[in-house]
């Protein structure tokens, strides 16, 4: 299992660019397709003040809900996982 993973929806805009991102960046991850895992949406949904927010992002235990770019990367540092560039 990765140490990021990415709770969100194949049609969300903001989910294609958190993954592009990662991907952009080489971290790697695992994506959880909330509207085919109820428990999933639910986890987000206890994230997020009782919404599914898109994405929401567990970097190594720290969550993010709906972040920018640069709100992952700086937990993506935070955490090391940030290849050296």
């Amino acid at each position: 299992m990765s140490a990021v993973k990415v709770y969100g929806a194949d049609w969300c805009g903001m989910t294609r660019r958190t993954l592009s991102y990662l991907d952009d960046v080489g971290v790697d991850y695992d994506y959880i397709n909330v509207e085919q895992d109820r428990r999933a949406s639910e986890w987000v949904k206890r994230h997020a003040d009782g919404k599914e927010k898109k994405p929401t992002v567990d970097v190594s235990g720290s969550i993010l809900v709906a972040p920018d770019n640069t709100e992952l990367a700086e937990a993506l540092r935070e955490h090391k996982l940030l290849p050296a560039s």
